[in-house]
């Protein structure tokens, strides 16, 4: 008789801070959860763990039932009704019988009276199934609880941000399980915790030590010491008392494993914390970055210059609306430039209602406040052309999200006299160049862009740069962690309580 796998996607990094609601309707990216076979056909050959684990069932000869597939972008906690509409069909799957469950989660996920929802989906699945193993594939910027690690068979998370590697994360998880299944291996796990909070504009690997940490854990996998080894930097904008830079470790416990396993972890750990002042970010003031570009672009070096907008990331919980590196840009007179993508579901209604090619002043952006950290919404007054309407309807060409189906509501382009500008009705973060290209804008032929980003831009527009400025704007995905009123870190963390 087949084996049954229960694959699931839950998936919300919570930046507590936020001021952006997240609603039932908000997980799949404003389209509303996926379904069982919808969920199956929509996922199926993309880079997710998701597909991945329907890869593994069909190669184990398994049934795939797939109870619900949901994922939203980063944004305030969501609500315990919400939180059990998600995690209710997993429940139902899974009492139904099955042989393996495997998630696709996030790790850094809270809701209105719980600070740890990955632990409590995994603590409320092993009540029903006490014996069927479990594998998890997690996010690189997991906050790492003990009920995650106590509940789970096997985890493992990605190694790469930009995450290119989401696919492949969820095959390693998987595949670890499977052979457990086939009695090849007995998992064990390590795991560690560090007081260290690093800023998420230093987790990418080639910026400090986290490269160093991955290429141990890399090396450790491909020796066969241990199955699966993973970094997790943490997600500083979930106030949490688990938020701060952990490492999980699995090993084979037949193989001398869990001493393996320890051994590496605290290895991986060593590294983070004997270097934890690289893991903070230290930005420039905002006009001396614009000035920055405007020299590089200005000598016409034959590649867009990337001025990046970091502290109103909606990758990381930001409203996408704040319009202070914006302003800073068309106050310092630099031309040819794109901008994507401002959320205004206010200006798109009047520039539908105007059409394309009329003529509109608009008091764009600003919609928002942010009482979290004290900043108030401040929109922008800009005069343009409607150049372009769209349904928002794209699909990602990768090498993140690849092949996956998203929705930008709708959306609308305003071509002022130095500036176009995307402007949509949904968040969404500008990772692949068709957040351009959607609305007939070539990315490559412009002089500058500027990217409502923090580091996912680099999957899709580094290659085409000719240099990159980080822009220190403004909201809630500021890299500066001391704007933030902290109420339940454990204290003494770093770098807030640096001696």
């Amino acid at each position: 008789m087949a084996r049954r796998f229960v694959i699931a996607q839950i998936k919300h990094e919570t930046n507590t801070f936020s001021p952006v609601p997240t609603p039932y309707e908000a997980f799949g990216h404003g389209a509303g959860p996926l379904y069982g076979e919808h969920a199956q056909r929509a996922l199926a050959g993309t880079n997710t763990p998701f597909a991945a684990f329907l890869d593994l069932a069909a190669g184990a000869g398994a049934e795939a039932v797939t109870p619900i597939a949901a994922e939203s972008w980063p944004s305030n906690r969501a609500s315990r009704a919400t939180f059990e509409r998600l995690v209710q069909p997993l429940e139902e799957a899974v009492r139904a019988g099955c042989d393996a469950v495997l998630l696709d989660l996030h790790g850094a996920m809270v809701v209105e009276d719980a600070d740890d929802a990955e632990g409590e989906i995994l603590a409320r699945v092993r009540r029903i199934a006490p014996a069927v193993p479990i594998a998890v594939a997690l996010d690189y910027h997991t906050n790492l609880s003990p009920a995650t690690v106590a509940n789970a068979t096997v985890i493992a998370g990605y190694k790469t941000y930009p995450h290119v590697d989401m696919y492949e994360t969820g095959r390693r998880a998987g595949e670890i399980l499977v052979r457990a299944l086939r009695g090849e291996v007995d998992p064990v796990t390590a795991w560690g915790w560090l007081p260290l909070v690093p800023s998420v504009m230093r987790h990418a690997p080639e910026d400090g030590p986290s490269g160093d940490i991955i290429a141990l854990a890399r090396t450790a996998e491909r020796e066969g010491r241990v199955l699966a080894a993973t970094l997790l930097p943490a997600f500083a904008h979930a106030d949490t008392p688990h938020t701060g830079c952990s490492a999980v470790v699995v090993a084979d416990a037949r193989r001398g494993g869990r001493a393996a396993a320890e051994e590496l972890c605290a290895a991986m750990l060593k590294i983070a914390w004997d270097r934890r002042d690289e893991y903070v970010y230290r930005p420039r003031p905002l006009a001396a970055s614009i000035a920055q570009a405007a020299r590089i672009g200005n000598g016409r070096p034959g590649r867009p210059v990337l001025l990046i907008d970091h502290c109103d990331n909606c990758g990381s919980g930001g409203a996408q609306d704040v319009m202070a590196v914006v302003e800073a840009i068309l106050e310092q007179g630099l031309e040819d430039v794109a901008i994507a993508p401002i959320r205004d579901p206010g200006a798109v209604a009047r520039m539908v209602e105007a059409g394309v090619g009329a003529n509109v002043t608009l008091a764009l952006g600003g919609k928002t406040d942010m009482p979290a950290i004290g900043l108030r919404g401040r929109p922008l007054t800009v005069s343009g052309r409607v150049r372009t309407i769209t349904d928002g309807e794209i699909v990602f060409g990768g090498p993140m999200y690849t092949g996956v189906k998203s929705h930008l509501g709708r959306s609308a382009v305003l071509a002022t006299a130095r500036a176009q500008i995307v402007v949509t009705e949904r968040h969404h973060e500008p990772f692949d160049p068709v957040i351009f290209r959607h609305f007939g804008i070539e990315p490559t032929a412009r002089r500058f862009l500027m990217l409502k980003s923090r580091i996912h831009y680099r999957a899709g527009f580094a290659p085409l740069a000719a240099a990159v400025v980080e822009c220190q704007g403004e909201g809630v995905t500021n890299a500066d962690l001391s704007v933030y009123r902290y109420a339940k870190l454990q204290r003494p963390i770093h770098p807030l309580d640096a001696a």
